[in-house]
């Protein structure tokens, strides 16, 4: 999810929402043809970017059905206005991607408890397969929810990338540097290469990772 475009466009949106023209003299009312081009995309950006299940997303398609005729009077339009500039605070403040994180982080968390699983029941290797997947792919997102560009890039240039921006330091950053060889054992099916305290390190390490920055 590329961060600065999604900001640009919640920014664009405010702007266009704040000059829909108001019509009427006595009983004020927005332009419809403004107002529908406008709460078309502003919807459409929360589904996008929220879910169908977000409540901000909610409200305002809530609040677009009880518009009827074409009048939108200017409570209706000020009330649709305040649900976006709701939704656009959250995000520029950080609260998407705290959610994505908290999912994301019992997801990974699911995998290490079926590694650590296997392990105590003597499949190391299937330990380490399990453990490398989960630490590989939340290695990425962390990486993407920091704005670094990870996208097919293997773990160890991931590691490198969070190493260069600080984003992992004191013993972390040690331990980390190993775990790309572990994985690409694991990965390859170089059963061989991979002991029980490999897999045990690998999972230990990711189990860290994951209360360290999605918890």
């Amino acid at each position: 999810m590329d961060t600065s475009k999604l900001q640009k466009r919640f920014a664009e949106l405010l702007d266009v929402g704040d000059r829909i023209p108001l019509q009427g003299r006595d009983s004020r009312f927005a332009e419809p043809q403004a107002f529908y081009n406008w709460s078309g995309s502003a919807i459409n950006l929360l589904h996008g970017v929220f879910g169908e299940t977000n409540p901000h997303y909610l409200r305002l398609r809530d609040e677009l059905s009880r518009i009827g005729n074409n009048y939108i009077d200017e409570r209706q339009l000020n009330a649709c206005r305040g649900m976006f500039l709701g939704a656009k605070s959250d995000f520029d403040g950080g609260f998407l991607f705290d959610v994505k994180r908290s999912i994301a982080g019992e997801l990974f968390g699911d995998m290490v408890a079926l590694a650590k699983a296997a392990l105590d029941e003597g499949h190391h290797t299937v330990a380490a397969v399990l453990a490398s997947a989960a630490l590989e792919d939340a290695l990425k997102r962390f990486a993407e929810s920091n704005d670094l560009v990870v996208e097919g890039a293997s773990m160890e240039q991931v590691v490198n990338a969070l190493k260069s921006k600080g984003l992992v330091e004191g013993p972390q950053k040690g331990l980390l540097s190993v775990m790309p060889k572990i994985r690409n054992h694991a990965m390859h099916a170089d059963w061989d290469a991979l002991t029980p305290q490999d897999a045990g390190s690998i999972i230990g390490f990711v189990e860290h990772f994951l209360l360290s920055n999605f918890g």
